[in-house]
Formats: structure tokens, C-alpha cells, sequence
């Protein structure tokens, strides 16, 4: 009979907010309060995002388990992704945890991504400690986004339990917690203490056989695939004989060559671990998010992780033009698919399968945020592929079709307003809720089918002037609501393979807007710009001035062209239609069409048309 106690020595939190909050700084500062940094060591601001994506785009990715050790107990912390696009990556994480501390911005309040990661707490049961950061900003409203908070939670049927959470303001920055907005400044001892007295310690069967749900998966040069996850019973040593139990219930025979647990940033070696730590395994082969590994005698399975089914789905392909090979390492279709499969290892949100022929793939996830993300990192790894324009998933219910809608939030300055409304009518949105702000700001909100959104956010920016901020999440699905036109404009075409050269390019510029500068390798079927009209045209950027000896009087004009905006995967992904790809490689991202030659695209046209 299994007996539930509770690990007093052990606090699990999440650290739970939306993009920019500032969840990492104030991890951050956590460290450098507990002792996990000696006085004048230097360290690196958001030491948590340790890739090189997350350290460039200011966000998080991926959630990453650390500790501290305060007053003899030990407190595991994971941060977690802000970004709903990484929606799998909170569930998994919300699996290891007790309690959460919800980050809110002082000025933005509590914005789409922190409705979702909330939700997915309280769904959990997680106990809740409010801080509201960034209380120093000078458009700061504590109180009022203190009030935003309690709407938001009783919205999401909160529990009573979990509506009496502790309050907490803070400059996460600074490492300053306070009781009140006006109070005095107190150090992070406040907040620490705080997650020790209010958040519970886990409850955990102590004395019962050995039980670990795998939440996180790693790989280590030496030590091979590591099983990351909590001790939901008894206790495990090293070397030990195991059985994990996966997703057929079968109990498969393990041993495991290592024991180990995080003690600050880094991984130490344990001889022993209890019910209620967070610990990794190595040494498992076969494992994956969500079995069991549990004791050999009595093998009992935990109840699966499970996510929201994806929402986008996009095909990824060999690239088979011209350039093939040239700049990327791994261009053969199986590389790329044992690539793809990898990343559902660690990334319970995705799915892979293959097309309709050998060399294609369709890559399911929560949005194309998350797609584009896993094309940058493969094109840094020196992968060459093409990819198509994500689609929507729609499902079928009572023999109607249905699709996802997306819950949008829209601030941005009174002028834009008209112009926000329009484009989204167009692309079957509607409008819910529209609020003025003293400072001439407008907050609008919008049910939107979630394809209305593929393309549209590079335009909300240039409609707003980059003053617009944009923000959503999946609300849920209903009935198709009708097609409508994303792109009102064609793509100018190379019509041959060449070198682009300054003479043809400033002829074209009237044609409309450019992708490409002099010298840049042209082909036959590469997109070189976005056409003024609606229609394709094929043109030629390989053209040069004809050279004679008859010159007129004064000096040739020089050529002076309209600088380019480099072409980057978010603009690609939103740019390009159903019968154009992007070939991704190491050094280039180019646009072209899925069909190369100018003459089969003119013949594919006519069958269309008749």
C-alpha cells in the first residue's frame, strides 16, 4: 500500500512568465544571492539561456533545471519559455515542480503567454507566489496589473488555495524584492524565504519501490543519452538494476552507469537519490519524455505526459536546385530525417512523418515561431533543405471542418487603428473587446483563424510603424471560416542562371522591392524580389549595359541603388506562397519556386486556368 509523505528538505518551482518579463535576470539574481557565484566572480547576464539562439533573441527556448541551496533545504528551479510556441517544453517542466512564481511585467501586466503558461499551472494544481517585476519602469502600474492578475486567474477558475498566493514587487534587475510597491528595499532573502514557507515541499511515497516520470531528455559526449525527471517514490543507487516502462506498458530490463543531480548550474555525481529530487540518469538507450523508470521488482508505471496536439504543420524537403551542395554539409534526405526525428526526442510538441515521396518530410508543431527556430538551428548545424509555406491543421468533427482560432491582443497607437481593423476583416477576423488608454494608446482584441496570422506580422509592424506590439494564443477550434487573399502581391523571377549585376538591378527596382544585391548567384526559378502587382513576372537580373563606341556627351549616370533588407527565416516563412519554397543552407536563405523552369510553370498555369 502506498504511503504519501512530504521531503521537507526539497522545493521544486517553475519560473513562469511571458516573453521579456525578466524570468531569467531574476534567476539570475537567485544565484548570486544563494552562493552559487563567489563575491566578484563574473558571470554573464542570463546565464540560463545557454544557447545561442535564446542569448540572441532574448528569449528562452528551452526549459533548464538548476538549484540552490538556502538555509539547509534545497530549492530546484526551472525556467521555463514564455513563448506559447514552446507550449511542450512548459508541460514537461510543470511535470517536475510544486509550485510556481508567476513573473508579471509591472507596466504590461499579464499579456497572452502568461495566460497560457498560467493555465497549464493551475491545471496542475501548482501553488502560487505573485511577483510583479520591473517596478522601476516609469509607465510601472503595479496596482492596477495586481487587479489584472486576480481577473485573469478567477477567468481560469482558479482554486481558492491557489488565489491566496503571496505578493512580492521587485527590480529582478537589482536583486530587489518588496512587500509593497512603496516599501522598503529588501534583498532576494524575501523571495527565497517566501518560496520556502508557501510552496509545499513534494509529496512523495518515501518508503515505497523506486518511480521516476522522464520529463527531459540530454546527451552527454561521455556518458551517452541522460533521463532527466522527478523521484515520485522510494530511493535509487547507482548501479542499480532498473526497468523502464514505455508508451506499450512493457517493462524493459536497465542499468543505470550513473547517478547525478544539479547543484547549481552543473551536474554532480550522487550515490543516492530520494523521492521528491530531481535527478538524471545516463546510461538509458532507449528512453523517451514521459515512460517510467522504476524499480526492476515491482514495476509500476507513472501517468504520461501529455501536450496539446500541434497546430502547424510544415514540409521540409532535399534541396534539389542548383546551388544544391554547395554551401551546406548535409544535403541527403535520410540525414535530414534522422535530424528531424531527433528533435521529437526532446520535444514532446513536435511530430515528424514522411510525404509523398522519399525525400520530403512533414514537421508538425505548436506554431511557426517554434518552425523557424528548429530551421535556424539545423542550418547552424550545416544543414542544406528546402521548406514550404506552413499550413494550418484542421481537424474534422460531426462532418464539419474545423479550425484553430487564435485569441489576438493588438496595442498599438490610436492612428493605426483603422488600418489594424481593415486587414484583419479581411482575413476573417473579428473584433471583441476594444479599450483606450489615457496615453493614446489602443488595446484591441480579435477571435482569429490561426492561418491569418501566417504573414501577417512583418505587415502589422510596417502598418504600425514598429510601434505595434502583437500577441496571441490558441483559444481553441470552430467552423471553417471561408478563404480569404494573404498576399496581394506576385514575385519577380529569375528566368536564368547568372551573377545579379548593378545595371539590371536598378531597372527592376520600379518593378518593386528587391531580395538580392550585385554579385549575388541567380537561377532559373529563384525569387529576386516582391513584384508591385499580383501576378509573377520573369525577369532578368543577369542583364548588362550594351557596350558601344557611340557615347553622348558628359559622363554615364552612376548607378545608385535602394539598399536591401537582408532576408531573414521569420520574413521568408511569411513571405512566400503555396507554390514557393525556401532554400535554407549554412551561409544563404533564398526564396524560389517549386518549380524551376519558366516554361513548365506557364504550361502548370494553363491546365489551371482551364
Amino acid at each position: 500500500m502506498q504511503s504519501t509523505q512530504q521531503n521537507d528538505t526539497i522545493r521544486n518551482i517553475a519560473i513562469i512568465a511571458h516573453v521579456d518579463h525578466g524570468k531569467t535576470t531574476l534567476v539570475d539574481a537567485m544565484f548570486q544571492r544563494s552562493g552559487v557565484f563567489r563575491a566578484g566572480q563574473e558571470v554573464a547576464e542570463r546565464v540560463m539561456d545557454r544557447l545561442d539562439l535564446e542569448r540572441e533573441r532574448g528569449i528562452t527556448i528551452e526549459a533548464k533545471n538548476c538549484s540552490i541551496e538556502w538555509k539547509g533545504l534545497r530549492i530546484n528551479i526551472i525556467d521555463t519559455p514564455g513563448h506559447a510556441d514552446f507550449g511542450g517544453e512548459v508541460e514537461r517542466a510543470l511535470s517536475m515542480v510544486d509550485g510556481a512564481v508567476l513573473l508579471v511585467d509591472a507596466a504590461e501586466g499579464p499579456l497572452p503567454q502568461t495566460r497560457f503558461v498560467l493555465s497549464k499551472a493551475l491545471k496542475a494544481g501548482l501553488s502560487l507566489i505573485v511577483v510583479i517585476n520591473k517596478i522601476d519602469r516609469q509607465d510601472a502600474r503595479p496596482l492596477e496589473v495586481l487587479d489584472e492578475v486576480y481577473d485573469l486567474l478567477i477567468d481560469l477558475d482558479a482554486g481558492d488555495h491557489q488565489l491566496e498566493f503571496p505578493i512580492l514587487y521587485a527590480v529582478g534587475r537589482d536583486g530587489v524584492i518588496k512587500r509593497s510597491p512603496d516599501g522598503e528595499d529588501e534583498k532576494l532573502d524575501l523571495l527565497l524565504d517566501t518560496i520556502v514557507d508557501h510552496i509545499p515541499s513534494p509529496s512523495v511515497d518515501m518508503v515505497g519501490p523506486f518511480r521516476m516520470l522522464v520529463s527531459d531528455l540530454g546527451y552527454d559526449d561521455y556518458l551517452g543519452r541522460l533521463a532527466v525527471g522527478k523521484v515520485y517514490g522510494g530511493s535509487v543507487q547507482a548501479n542499480e538494476a532498473l526497468a523502464c516502462i514505455g508508451p506499450d506498458g512493457k517493462a524493459k530490463p536497465l542499468r543505470v552507469t550513473r547517478l547525478q543531480s544539479y547543484r547549481g548550474l552543473v551536474l554532480s555525481d550522487v550515490t543516492e537519490a530520494k523521492a521528491g529530487e530531481i535527478i538524471v540518469l545516463a546510461g538509458i538507450e532507449d528512453v523517451h519524455i514521459g515512460d517510467t523508470v522504476c524499480s526492476k521488482d515491482n514495476p509500476v508505471p507513472l501517468k504520461r505526459i501529455t501536450v496539446d496536439e500541434p497546430t502547424v504543420s510544415m514540409r521540409f524537403s532535399v534541396n534539389n536546385g542548383p546551388f544544391s551542395g554547395k554551401e551546406g554539409k548535409i544535403v541527403q534526405g535520410t540525414k535530414i530525417f534522422e535530424r528531424l526525428e531527433k528533435e521529437t526526442l526532446t520535444n514532446v510538441s513536435m511530430r515528424v512523418s514522411r510525404g509523398d515521396d522519399r525525400d520530403s518530410f512533414i514537421v508538425q508543431g505548436r506554431g511557426e515561431f517554434q518552425m523557424v527556430i528548429l530551421i535556424e538551428t539545423m542550418r547552424r548545424e550545416g544543414f542544406e533543405f528546402c521548406v514550404g509555406r506552413p499550413h494550418v491543421i484542421f481537424h474534422q468533427e460531426n462532418g464539419k471542418k474545423m479550425e484553430p482560432i487564435e485569441h489576438l491582443f493588438i496595442d498599438c497607437a490610436d492612428p493605426f487603428t483603422g488600418v489594424v481593423t481593415e486587414k484583419l476583416s479581411r482575413r476573417k477576423g473579428r473584433m471583441l473587446n476594444i479599450t483606450s488608454h489615457e496615453n493614446g494608446r489602443v488595446r484591441i482584441e480579435f477571435s482569429v483563424p490561426s492561418r491569418a496570422l501566417i504573414g501577417y506580422r512583418d505587415e502589422f509592424l510596417t502598418d504600425t510603424k514598429g510601434t505595434g506590439i502583437l500577441n496571441s494564443y490558441l483559444s481553441g477550434y470552430e467552423e471553417y471560416r471561408g478563404d480569404f487573399t494573404g498576399r496581394f502581391t506576385g514575385s519577380l523571377v529569375a528566368d536564368r542562371e547568372g551573377t545579379s549585376v548593378p545595371y539590371a538591378l536598378f531597372n527592376l527596382e520600379a518593378r518593386g522591392t528587391l531580395f538580392v544585391v550585385p554579385k549575388d548567384p541567380v537561377y532559373e526559378g529563384m525569387i529576386v524580389g516582391e513584384h508591385n502587382r499580383e501576378n509573377d513576372l520573369n525577369v532578368n537580373p543577369t542583364k548588362t549595359k550594351k557596350l558601344s563606341n557611340m557615347r553622348a556627351s558628359g559622363k554615364d549616370d552612376a548607378v545608385i541603388l535602394t539598399p536591401v533588407l537582408p532576408m531573414t527565416l521569420e520574413r521568408a516563412v511569411q513571405f512566400i506562397r503555396e507554390d514557393e519554397l525556401i532554400e535554407v543552407t549554412p551561409k544563404s536563405i533564398r526564396l524560389r519556386k517549386k518549380e524551376l523552369s519558366a516554361a513548365r510553370r506557364k504550361i502548370e498555369d494553363k491546365r489551371g486556368q482551364s
